[in-house]
C-alpha cells in the first residue's frame, strides 16, 4: 500500500481535499483557504494538472482574468484511493481518517450545498459543494 506521491505533498493534499468537496473553485479562494502564495498554488496546480488530477479553466469576470480549478475523475479516484490507503495505514492505531458521522460538517455546523464568500473586490463567490458522498469533518 503506497500513498500517491503526487497528492502526498501537504499543499497538494489540501488542494485536492478542498476540490473534492466542490464542483469548481476559483484560484483566489483555493489560495486563501489553503494558505499559500500565488506562486506556490500555481506550482502545485500545474503538478496536479500534469498528473491529470486537476483541470484548470481560465476566463474573465468582467475584464479581470480568473482561473478555476476542478478535480477530474482521475483526480477524484486518486484522492479516494489515497484516503483509503491512509486509513489502512492508521487503522492499527485505532484511529480513523474517516469520521464516524457521514454528514458534511465544517466547524460543527452542517454545510449547505454551496458556500458563498467575498473575494478581494467584494464580489460574491459561490463554491458549489458535491453531494454528501464526500464526508468532511
Amino acid at each position: 500500500m503506497e500513498l500517491d506521491p503526487v497528492i502526498h505533498a501537504p499543499a497538494r493534499l489540501q488542494i485536492v481535499s478542498l476540490l473534492a468537496a466542490a464542483d469548481e473553485a476559483e484560484f483566489g479562494f483555493v489560495r486563501d483557504t489553503v494558505g499559500v502564495s500565488d506562486s506556490v498554488l500555481s506550482k502545485h496546480g500545474s503538478a496536479l494538472e500534469a498528473a491529470g488530477y486537476v483541470a484548470v479553466r481560465k476566463g474573465y469576470v468582467g475584464k479581470r482574468p480568473k482561473t478555476w480549478f476542478k478535480l477530474t475523475g482521475k483526480g477524484r479516484a486518486a484522492f479516494t484511493a489515497y484516503v483509503e490507503n491512509l486509513q489502512r495505514i492508521v487503522a492499527p492505531s485505532g484511529l480513523s481518517v474517516v469520521p464516524d458521522e457521514r454528514v458534511q460538517r465544517v466547524d460543527d455546523q452542517r454545510v449547505d450545498d454551496r458556500r458563498v464568500d467575498d473575494d478581494d473586490d467584494g464580489r460574491r463567490l459561490v463554491v458549489r459543494r458535491r453531494p454528501s458522498s464526500v464526508p468532511r469533518q
